[in-house]
């Protein structure tokens, strides 16, 4: 056993036994990482990335009180999340006003959640997954719940793609041509609190974000199809969730760390191709000004 740090990154001893018990989080990872990118297209459309780390903390919260007291984690997790999405979405209108509701939350979020943790007599490895996620903790009825649950978001979003879509782009217009924003705003966030409590099974609720928000945003600086960038939101989600999953079975550390690098070297790769077509962009167009 290689007790190194690069040891404790990567070790791909007995890699075909391992990758065999992870089985359930490969499909998991995957699942959410689809999920995770489509629905990152709207929380960028509408500036919420914020929104999401805050039900995130409740998130958290939800989960640790269901450890603490013996209860269904995943139903803990859930009842956080949506307690927050619906809060969020019924008293944050505005974006001031939104922001203030989740600058109060994620503190208190986190706050209850350290506490319940620390009050729960148990191991501390689950402890610290609610935080930073676990590579085996997905069992066959969590992974059936997962992916009921994504399922549902999924159609939820393609049935109200363009409701939602003229909602996000440009609300007041939205409402001016008989869009119901209100009801579409808050079943919005009913389904991204859905999508935030199956995350935090998987990458933790500290680094969520990894799948909500930076496939997205690395999609956006490559593209502005409204086909492409969902489309490429997905792939980044998929590759960043599966691939995090698959290099954290050789090592020691949570899965987290994995994640949220092949998220960010996406990002960057992704921003510099933008900067690279936007600079060529300008000079054909100064070139044919002169002309």
């Amino acid at each position: 056993m290689d007790d190194s740090l690069w040891g404790r990154l990567f070790n791909f001893e007995n890699y075909g036994e391992l990758l065999g018990l992870v089985q359930n989080s490969i499909i998991a990872g995957a699942v959410l990482g689809i999920v995770g990118g489509l629905i990152g297209v709207f929380v960028m459309q509408r500036d919420m990335a914020f929104a999401v780390h805050g039900i995130s903390e409740l998130s958290f919260a939800g989960a640790s009180a269901a450890l603490l007291f013996g209860a269904n984690v995943v139903a803990g997790s859930l009842v956080g999340s949506l307690v927050a999405a619906i809060l969020i979405g019924l008293l944050g209108a505005k974006a001031r006003d939104r922001n203030s509701i989740i600058g109060v939350l994620m503190p208190f979020g986190l706050g209850l959640g350290i506490l319940f943790l620390a009050l729960y007599p148990g191991r501390s490895a689950n402890k610290f997954g609610l935080l930073t996620g676990q590579i085996i903790s997905v069992d066959d009825p969590q992974l059936g719940i997962l992916i009921a649950i994504s399922i549902v978001v999924m159609v939820a979003l393609l049935l109200m793609w363009r409701p939602l879509t003229f909602d996000s782009l440009d609300a007041d217009v939205a409402a001016a041509r008989g869009v119901p924003t209100r009801a579409v705003s808050l079943v919005f966030m009913v389904l991204l609190g859905l999508t935030v409590a199956v995350s935090v099974q998987i990458i933790g609720a500290l680094l969520v974000l990894a799948l909500l928000v930076t496939p997205a945003a690395a999609a956006l600086r490559v593209s502005a199809s409204p086909v492409l960038v969902p489309l490429l939101s997905m792939i980044f989600g998929f590759v960043s969730a599966v691939g995090g999953i698959l290099l954290a079975i050789g090592g020691s550390l949570p899965i987290s760390p994995y994640i949220t690098t092949i998220s960010f070297a996406i990002y960057v790769v992704c921003r510099v191709i933008g900067l690279r077509t936007s600079a060529r962009a300008g000079r054909m167009h100064r070139q044919n000004v002169a002309v």
